[in-house]
């Protein structure tokens, strides 16, 4: 399958971590991206690609190469359209996170349940704005909305 991403850097442009918990999300992310993806950058020459993704000031950025290094394709997204999911996916993160440590497990289970909740709603965002640019499945855009909730905590 030649419609895939083998690897990845993601570019905070920044030094500041995210915090610890959503460091390891990311790492997660990662490992599991490139495990299994499909991402197919619209009009780019057959992959599989070499994904560069950081935020360039309101931005979101996509650079893509091939395994040779030939530029397959580069675009940016508007951030604006998921500041408010990522804003919300962040504070439900915090509260399930406090709430692991000391809430009765219904509680925690509702929070855990909203924060699936909205980064489904994330991923979708993110797909959605992916059109025309790439083709992306559901578990791609999942991962990929993970690493912008990353990016955007460090930025």
């Amino acid at each position: 399958m030649n419609a895939r991403l083998y690897d990845l850097t993601v570019d905070s442009g920044t030094d500041r971590a995210p915090p610890p918990e959503l460091e390891q999300e990311r790492q997660v992310a990662i490992f599991d991206l490139l495990e299994e993806n499909r991402f197919e950058p619209v009009g780019a020459p057959e992959g599989p690609y070499r994904l560069r993704i950081g935020v360039v000031g309101s931005k979101l950025a996509f650079a893509l190469t091939t395994k040779t290094g030939a530029e397959a394709a580069a675009f940016t997204l508007s951030l604006g359209p998921l500041r408010q999911i990522v804003k919300d996916y962040t504070q439900i993160c915090t509260s399930y996170y406090e709430a692991v440590k000391s809430r009765p497990p219904s509680e925690i289970e509702a929070l855990d349940e909203a924060r699936r909740a909205i980064h489904h709603e994330g991923a979708d965002a993110l797909q959605t704005a992916l059109a025309g640019k790439a083709d992306v499945d559901e578990a791609t855009g999942r991962r990929l909305f993970t690493l912008v909730c990353a990016l955007m905590a460090g930025s």
